[in-house]
This record gives structure tokens, sequence and C-alpha cells, in this order.
């Protein structure tokens, strides 16, 4: 059976440093900082003060007040996202069969912010348990590709993947899959997350795995550099249309870039941990290159999971040396988790359009915050450093990995 071909024919972005896709990429191109202290929440007592939350969101521009009410931050974020790519794609939603039309979307946590709010309102009550009728809908992570399809209509493949800080990596390529082997025309997948909440911090303070550089914020997302103390919580959703190429030239869409490939492995190693010589990355890396009909030499650009620990930010790029050998130091590698801090379950998404759009506009983004070398990191690769650099990117890969030893890569081709 041949594959049909995948293209990406509209993009969507809710980000800490930018609420629209334009807006992301003047974010990512002049290497703007996220991270700033928390306002959602007071800080008091926490040991992580600042995170990389949403700037200048208010749902009254985007919800009436009982939409608000059911929708948690995360399926807020996500619908937001979604219809600016759905828009964005020129999808005919009065002709188009939506019956071949899905939502795979990805959600490391999903409701955090309404599970915390309704078992404090809980504790604090006389044991009667009187919760909100919106309690499960709201907090479930399959909650948001259901809103989007209620919303439009869309009656294709619907649900959540789940796979910590991979799950919209893995959303893609479930959506990739499904439209390669002519089940679906068009997918609207992505992921979201909003775990800037007390919950959210005080539970990734706990694990010793978020920065405490409380006096310089906006630096302390530092992947790569030899004082990085660990990743800086973001939140967002970044949405992606994934279509059936026939279909998409068959209506005169126009075309951001070709998905070509994905991988997936597990490190099978710790719980949180990655193997130390990068074992299940390499391994995902090579399962995305043979999927996707690429030689080593053929990639010009990886963005890298890169979250700024003194662990797998070695690992990682041990791995990539180990894949591409001599030809390493000859790729683009950036984090731009560096400026959007780390999304959890939706960074496969935002990093995924950082790939594309360095594609679009041959620039890849900058890893910011860069100013002391670690010996432990080969100087000769490219971690494209403080500023950005032009480059005709034809291929570009996207690596994510999550808590339990989830590893999943994606591949893009410019399309031409």
């Amino acid at each position: 059976m041949e594959l049909k071909r995948v293209v990406v024919t509209g993009l969507g972005a809710l980000t800490p440093i930018g609420n629209t896709i334009s807006e992301y990429w003047d974010g990512l191109s002049a290497g703007r900082s996220g991270a700033a202290p928390i306002t959602y929440f007071d800080t008091e007592h926490f040991k992580t003060k600042f995170a990389c939350e949403i700037k200048n969101f208010d749902t009254k521009d985007y919800f009436d007040r009982k939409e608000v009410r059911r929708l948690d931050k995360f399926a807020q974020y996500a619908m937001v996202a979604s219809d600016e790519a759905i828009a964005d794609s020129g999808i005919d939603l009065d002709t188009v069969d939506k019956y071949r039309v899905g939502v795979i979307w990805g959600a490391g946590i999903g409701g955090l912010e309404t599970f915390q709010n309704e078992v404090l309102n809980f504790a604090k009550g006389d044991g009667t348990p009187r919760f909100n009728p919106f309690f499960i809908p709201k907090m479930i992570a399959d909650i948001a590709p259901g809103n989007i399809s209620i919303k439009h209509g869309f009656m294709g493949p619907n649900y959540t993947t789940v796979s910590a800080c991979a799950s919209s990596a893995n959303a893609m390529i479930d959506a990739l899959n499904t439209i390669r082997l002519g089940d679906s025309d068009i997918i609207v997948t992505g992921g979201s997350e909003a775990a800037v909440t007390q919950a959210g911090m005080g539970g990734f303070n706990a694990m010793h795995a978020l920065s405490t550089r409380n006096d310089n914020p906006e630096a302390a997302s530092r992947p790569f550099d030899a004082t990085r103390d660990g990743f800086v919580l973001g939140e967002g959703a970044g949405a992606l249309i994934l279509e059936e190429y026939e279909h998409a030239k068959a209506r005169g869409a126009k075309i951001y870039a070709e998905v070509i490939g994905g991988g997936l492995s597990a490190d099978a190693h710790h719980m949180t941990a990655p193997h130390p010589e990068g074992q299940g990355v390499i391994a995902v890396m090579k399962n995305c290159l043979k999927n996707a009909g690429l030689r080593p030499e053929d990639v010009d650009a990886i963005n890298t999971h890169g979250t700024s620990t003194p662990l797998g930010d070695v690992a990682e790029l041990k791995a990539i040396k180990e894949v591409f050998g001599d030809h390493a130091k000859n790729i683009n590698i950036n984090s731009t988790k560096s400026m959007t801090g780390h999304l959890l379950g939706a960074a496969g998404a935002v990093e995924a359009i950082a790939s594309i759009l360095a594609m679009q506009h041959n620039l890849v983004p900058p890893t910011i915050n860069h100013a002391t070398v670690d010996e432990n990191i080969d100087a000769e690769l490219n971690l494209t450093l403080n500023k950005a650099q032009k480059r005709d990117v034809k291929v570009a890969l996207s690596n994510t990995f999550g808590f339990g030893g989830h590893n999943a890569c994606v591949a893009f081709k410019k399309y031409e």
C-alpha cells in the first residue's frame, strides 16, 4: 500500500512570547524571553517565583461567560490556537466532508487548575462533597479535542495522547499516520497545557526540576549553559492542520511544509532522568530518519528537547553526535524553550511550529541566555547561541521527550 503524502496547511499559536503565529515568530526571531514573575497567585512560600505565562490574554475576547465556566485554561488555550489554525488553513467548513476531519490533541496533565481548586474547596468545607458539576468534564485531558470537534462539527478520529512532555509530538505522529493510511483527509493536531498553578509549581519544585533563578527570571531558561539549574515552566498551545497532499492541492491550499516522518522510542531507564548516554534518544532519531526515508546528512536543523536541565541537555547532544557523526557540526541545533519555557504537553506542537517557521523564513531561532561554556558539550556543535542564524532549512527535526522515558521525533521537509 502506498502511503499518502501529508502537508501542513494551517498554524495557530498561543505562547508566552506571542498570542498568534505572527507574534510568536516575532518573539522567536528576536530572541525574546517569556519568563517573568508569576501573576496568577502569591509565590511568597514557593522556591520558584517565576514562569512563562501567557500575556494579555482576556477570556472575554474569545468566550462568553458560560463557556468560561465550562472550560479549564488548557482547553481555552486549545480552542484559541486551533481556531487560528483552522482559519489560517482556509478550510471551507460548509463544504468539507466533516466525517473525514478529525482532532488528535496532546496534553500531559490537562485541567490541573480545575482539579486543584475543586480539591482545595472541598478541603475547606465540612466534608460534604459539594463539587462543581463541570469539575470532571473541565478537568479530563480529552475534553480539548472534544470541544474543538463540537464547535466545528468534525466527526473524524477524536482523542488525546498523553505521554507527559512528548504528548503533542505523539499527537502529530498519530495524525500523520491516520492521513498517510487514508483514514482521514484533515486532522487538527497539536497540544495545550496550563500548569502554572500552585500545584504545578509546587510539584515540580518538589522534584527539583525547576530553575530557582528568582533574581533574573528572564535568563533562567538557559539550555546548554554550564550554569543551567532546571527548566522554566511555560503554558499555552500550538495547533497544526495536517492534510492529505492531493486534498490540499485540489482546494488550492497554501502549504507550509511536508510532514515526512515520525519516530518513537522509550528510554526504559528511569521515571524522570534520561539515560546518561541518550540511548532512547539515539533510537528515536534513528527511527524517525528511517520512517522519513532520510539520511543523516539530509538534516539541516534540530529543535532539541533542550529543557535546560543539567542531565538532559548533555544526553541529547551526545545522542545527536552518535546519530549524525561528523555531520552533527553542520546542523543548526537550537532550543526554543530558552524563550518559551517548557510547555509540557504542548511543547512538541509549539516547537514543531518553530521548525516550520524556520523553513518559511530561512532563519533558525536562537538558543538564548547562553553565557558559560559547558565542558561536557562538544564545542564544535552549532547551538545557534543567542542570535538567530540565516539558513536555508530544507529538512528539520523536532525532538520531544517526556517523564517516563517517552521519546518522540518528527521530521519536516520544505515544500517546493
